[in-house]
């Protein structure tokens, strides 16, 4: 099995669950995770080249398609655009439905103690205890 064979079981998955998260309505923000794409990317790149430099690991010959980006094959990225989509698209899908629409906005102007005051009273009214 090559390492693009290998790759598209990885990203077919993740494209199962970007195409949920679309579906629901609920993905995350595009240009948010192009720019953490290309963060991951360049980190990769970075780190890829440093650890095959010093023969922490290496690839088969035989099953890379022999593009590389430095010493390491163009296969080794499909791991970071992997996480780059899943793990946002896996956040927005298994968030709960209420808890956005529920958030106190950070510039309510009232300070962490006031605010905790303030739920523990509305918790306690809900329950009769007020």
């Amino acid at each position: 099995m090559t390492y693009w064979a290998l790759n598209a079981v990885f990203l077919a998955v993740v494209v199962l669950v970007a195409s949920a998260a679309l579906l629901a309505r609920r993905s995350p923000q595009w240009r948010s995770l192009g720019l953490a794409a290309i963060a991951v990317l360049a980190l990769t790149a970075v780190f890829d080249n440093v650890m095959i430099a010093v023969d922490l690991f290496g690839y088969n010959d035989d099953r890379i398609s022999g593009a590389f980006l430095g010493l390491a094959p163009l296969e080794d990225f499909a791991y970071a655009i992997a996480a780059v989509v899943l793990l946002p698209s896996l956040w927005h899908l298994l968030a709960r439905r209420g808890a956005r629409a529920n958030a106190e906005p950070a510039t309510s102007g009232a300070t962490a103690p006031e605010r905790a005051a303030s739920d523990t009273a509305a918790s306690d009214a809900e329950r009769g205890r007020a």
